[in-house]
């Protein structure tokens, strides 16, 4: 792990006693969200391969149904704060289906901020 990944906020972080300044910097230190289509079940406007970024859990990406992005902000503090995911394969992504009986799979995962 580098230096600037052990600044990054995590599951352990204390809020308790930060400044003003600190909270600005852990707030700046935030993953971004990585979005991607890995499954088209039915009809979407979206297709497999599509990928979207979270700036901050806060800050949606533009172009996404808002029924996904709906199921989605469900996750985001999770992902950013590096939650564990239930993927055997991979716990650091997540698996989330569209709320369309028909819809698609998309994959959820912190990255660096640009």
């Amino acid at each position: 792990m580098t230096m600037d990944e052990q600044k990054r906020p995590t599951l352990n972080i204390d809020l308790h006693n930060l400044s003003d300044a600190d909270y600005k910097a852990v707030w700046d230190s935030l993953y971004r969200i990585e979005i991607r289509m890995v499954e088209k079940i039915g009809e979407c406007k979206h297709n497999a391969g599509d990928v979207f970024y979270y700036d901050t859990p806060y800050k949606k990406p533009s172009g996404v149904c808002g029924a996904l992005l709906h199921v989605l902000d469900l996750w985001t503090w999770r992902v950013v704060l590096g939650y564990p995911s239930w993927n055997e394969q991979d716990r650091s992504v997540f698996r989330i289906h569209c709320p369309d009986h028909t819809g698609t799979i998309w994959e959820m995962r912190r990255i660096k901020p640009s």
